[in-house]
């Protein structure tokens, strides 16, 4: 049945791998002539995958790539992956140990006094060990050697589970692989999302200092009756409602930063950062490469397929355990009742034993372990299959986003140029009396919004470039 699904397996991945083939292979790149830096162009496919990257290269940022260098040494999650691969390589090992001889030495000793109306006690009474001296009464025992024991691996059982267990090391490699990409990523994100509070906490800023010079302008056309009392009282509780925005933000930048310090492993503390803002930083460029490197480079796949090939090693381990298993036991060493004896000749013996065991009555447990092999075995095709298609469609779903991020950020900061000219416009007509206080109001909070709304667009759009990256399997040390 497995082999079924291991065939069944292989045609998805062929057509999963078809299906790329056929896409054309896309390039994101900036384009300086374009009014977004940024956009995105479809070019040759002869491209290096961004995913091969390392992140030192891909992210250009210094005060992001240190705090990466940080979390690399003191995440504490990594570091409990690290130990993990630490057991698995102790399995590997243990596995090694297993298909090699087994030597052990031994010394002891004993004292032994029988019954003397017992047959045993009967025969040794009165036994000389040499003329004139009877054997002694309670008799001792002393004895050193060395002990060997081998299972011979006629069945390749010993061997195929050390097999299985260095390919689980292996799996745990690239499972760690897969952690730092998640890492590298959490952490970018965190970082441009920090970046992104301190631009609006500027705009905040801004805006409060228009705001607070329209409430002066109306308290001087109050003055001069060409205003009310209502007007000065609703431009002063816009201040008010920006003021009170700061604090939202400055809870946010507090809890992205300590978002950045758990992930490093440190304590609440400031996070340093760049000084200028999301705003003059630009998309990376994302390169996806020839289609048969989109998903092969993904440390996620990497570990299923490792995963995938350590249970069929399980299975055939699990079923070398219905055969006969051969062994082979030896000892050679010292044995006599007095130690003065032990270096005579005498004293010296060995002995050399082959042995065969079989399972005849009652394979229950060696039936059940054969079918958990192989219910495994079938559960990583599965997981195989998963991993590849959840990779492609995250590549997917990325690549569009991006597109889409560009034409709404386009439209959002002429949007901003728009808003941000109508409150001169408003605040002139007001003036001169030719519009009312609420359409300056009205005009004020919609720029602020939509300069709000660009900034989170920014955002969005350096986040799809992480995504991007790690959908494409980079992120850690090359």
């Amino acid at each position: 049945m497995h082999k079924r699904i291991i065939y069944r397996y292989a045609g998805i991945v062929c057509v999963l791998f078809t299906i790329l083939a056929c896409k054309t292979p896309v390039l994101v790149q900036k384009n300086e002539s374009a009014r977004v830096p940024g956009s995105y162009t479809a070019l040759a496919a002869d491209s290096v995958n961004s995913g091969k990257i390392n992140w030192r290269t891909y992210f250009k940022d210094p005060y992001l790539r240190a705090l990466i260098d940080t979390a690399l040494a003191n995440n504490q999650e990594l570091k409990i992956t690290l130990q993990e691969i630490e057991i698995a390589k102790n399995e590997v090992r243990a596995r090694k140990g297993e298909y090699m001889p087994f030597v052990n030495l031994k010394a002891g000793l004993g004292l032994d006094k029988g019954a003397r109306y017992t047959s045993k006690g009967a025969v040794e009474h009165g036994v000389e060990i040499k003329p004139g001296k009877e054997l002694p009464d309670p008799i001792g025992d002393y004895n050193v050697g060395a002990f060997a024991t081998w299972e011979l691996d006629v069945w390749h059982k010993l061997r195929n589970a050390r097999k299985s267990a260095a390919t689980r090391y292996l799996a745990t490699i690239e499972g760690k692989n897969f952690m730092v990409t998640n890492l590298v990523a959490e952490i970018a994100n965190s970082y441009y999302e920090l970046l992104a509070l301190d631009n609006e906490l500027e705009i905040i800023n801004q805006n409060i200092e228009i705001q607070t010079n329209a409430l002066t302008t109306v308290k001087l056309l109050k003055n001069s009756t060409r205003s009310n009392e209502l007007a000065v009282m609703r431009f002063q509780a816009q201040v008010l409602k920006t003021q009170a925005m700061q604090y939202d933000i400055q809870q946010k930048i507090v809890e992205t930063e300590n978002v950045i310090n758990f992930l490093t492993g440190r304590f609440p503390q400031h996070v340093e950062r760049s000084s200028e803002g999301i705003e003059k930083l630009f998309p990376e460029v994302t390169r996806l490469g020839l289609p048969a490197d989109i998903l092969a480079n993904r440390p996620d796949i990497k570990k299923a397929e490792l995963e995938l090939a350590a249970n069929k090693l399980d299975v055939q381990v699990a079923k070398a355990r219905f055969y006969p298993s051969f062994g082979l036991s030896a000892g050679i060493g010292l044995q006599a009742f007095n130690p003065v004896y032990l270096v005579k000749p005498q004293s010296a013996l060995f002995n050399l034993a082959g042995d065969m065991v079989a399972p005849l009555i009652n394979k229950n447990a060696i039936t059940a372990d054969y079918l958990n092999a192989n219910a495994r075995q079938i559960q990583s095709v599965y997981e195989y299959e998963r991993s590849i298609l959840s990779g492609y469609i995250e590549v997917v779903n990325q690549l569009s986003k991006i597109k889409n991020l560009e034409s709404k950020y386009e439209l959002k900061e002429q949007e901003v140029d728009a808003l941000t000219k109508s409150i001169t416009v408003s605040n002139n007509l007001f003036k001169s009396a030719r519009a009312d206080y609420m359409e300056v109001l009205l005009t004020q909070r919609e720029a602020l919004e939509s300069k709000f709304e660009l900034i989170e667009t920014k955002m969005l759009r350096m986040n799809a470039m992480v995504n991007m990256y790690k959908a494409l399997g980079g992120g850690w040390e090359k």
